[in-house]
């Protein structure tokens, strides 16, 4: 193979369009950066001071619903946050990995791929608490480190097989259908991974001890020589009944790999969210991406095609996904196969609402302070890990003065206007960044 040689073109590419950047998508990332900083905050507040998250009902009762994660199965809006910011990894990944192969070849392509994959994968450590903690108090996936991880899978697909969108379309379709075959066929333990199912089985073994870890140990993964961890490899070993098309939370063969093979610190105290085996469809959630940013690179479509596919694809990936969940459920926490299509549908109509109205209607203003966050989003997500807006703002307007704004107008207002000056100082510090060109580049 000639590393040296540029990826297969099989469709028309604008050079200038893929040089330019997409100011659309900076709007976007930045559109969903705003929620995960802490604009689900204000929404759920809102919902509150119109009568209560509860009161569904209500349309702040609705909005402010669609901004807690679904338990296990379903989709809202704050279900969409993480996958999204995946997607447009993938879009930017045609304008970055293009330029670079113009400039650098395929070899210099895929050493940025490596090279930014590590750092984002080292980052993440970092923002989940690095070397703070001894082991195995140490988280090794997390959100930055599955965007590397999707990112690494997606950049050196695109890198080899080049704006093939056919191509393209058949490896998504190969990952996701081959994710839902393991899930549905490969057999596993007839045994659910849940604290209060393991300690219930301790007891009836005989081991109270243990059985009384797994009911009092926050989390036993965190923990070295953790009674309750080992008490649960126990209980896991001994069960010799095997199952197959488990869906369940603690029961299913994504969160059983990750029990048994992934180290460290799991989120969720047995598994993580972010797991081992999940990390392939959200390869797919990447690709998706991947294939809208080729679309919109064509030079042979006029912008007004360009809309309507985005919008056409992402409608029949909506359909496809809620058909698909109705046997293979729409889960998060395992990115299940049905929820790739469900998140990516959402997303391709939303990057063709931002495209047609900042990119082809040109308007622009609205969005400016989406731009700063968007073309600075990992420096302003780790920024806001370490130096906590929410907490500088307390400092400002907390105290006494969200005191006498929840006891004269309604409780909650002090909080709320907590979040609002957090979020001022972020605007700040993005569009000073912006204006001295400073961007973390990795």
């Amino acid at each position: 193979m000639n590393l040296a040689a540029p990826p297969p073109a099989a469709v028309p590419l604008d050079t200038e369009t893929s040089n330019a950047r997409l100011m659309s998508l900076d709007a976007l990332r930045g559109f969903d950066m705003f929620w995960i900083l802490g604009g689900d905050f204000v929404m759920t507040t809102a919902g509150k001071l119109s009568g209560g998250t509860e009161q569904a009902w209500t349309l702040f009762g609705w909005l402010a619903s669609q901004f807690r994660h679904k338990e296990w199965d379903g989709f809202a809006f704050y279900d969409l946050i993480f996958p999204l910011f995946v997607f447009i990894s993938g879009v930017s990944v045609v304008w970055s990995l293009t330029k670079e192969t113009q400039l650098h070849g395929r070899a210099g392509a895929l050493q940025r791929i490596i090279r930014r994959a590590a750092l984002l994968f080292v980052l993440g450590i970092f923002y989940s608490g690095g070397l703070s903690k001894e082991w195995p108090d140490i988280r090794l996936l997390g959100v930055l480190q599955r965007i590397a991880l999707a990112y690494l899978g997606a950049g050196l697909i695109f890198c080899l097989v080049g704006p093939r969108m056919k191509v393209l379309t058949g490896i998504i379709a190969a990952v996701l259908v081959g994710y839902w075959a393991l899930l549905k066929f490969v057999p596993i333990r007839a045994i659910v991974l849940d604290k209060a199912r393991l300690a219930a089985l301790a007891e009836q073994a005989g081991d109270s001890r243990g059985a009384i870890a797994l009911a009092t140990e926050t989390n036993p993964s965190a923990t070295r020589g953790s009674r309750a961890w080992t008490t649960a490899e126990e209980m896991f070993h001994q069960t010799k009944e095997r199952t197959t098309g488990q869906f369940g939370p603690g029961h299913n063969l994504v969160n059983h790999l990750d029990f048994q093979f992934l180290p460290g610190r799991k989120y969720d105290l047995f598994y993580d969210p972010e797991g081992i085996l999940s990390t392939l469809p959200a390869v797919a959630t990447c690709l998706l991406g991947v294939l809208a940013g080729v679309w919109l690179r064509r030079d042979d479509f006029c912008d007004k095609w360009k809309v309507i596919y985005l919008l056409s694809a992402g409608a029949g990936a909506l359909i496809v996904g809620f058909a698909w969940g109705m046997s293979f459920p729409i889960v998060k926490k395992i990115w299940t196969s049905s929820f790739v299509l469900v998140a990516g549908g959402y997303s391709a109509l939303l990057l063709a609402v931002f495209y047609q109205v900042v990119d082809v209607w040109k308007r622009r203003d609205w969005c400016q302070p989406l731009v700063w966050i968007g073309m600075n989003s990992i420096t302003i997500y780790v920024a806001s890990n370490l130096l906590q807006f929410r907490a500088v703002a307390a400092r400002l307007v907390g105290g006494d003065v969200k005191k006498a704004l929840d006891t004269n107008f309604a409780e909650g207002v002090g909080n709320l206007l907590i979040v609002l000056v957090g979020f001022a100082l972020i605007f700040a510090f993005v569009r000073f960044l912006h204006q001295r060109k400073i961007f973390l580049r990795l």
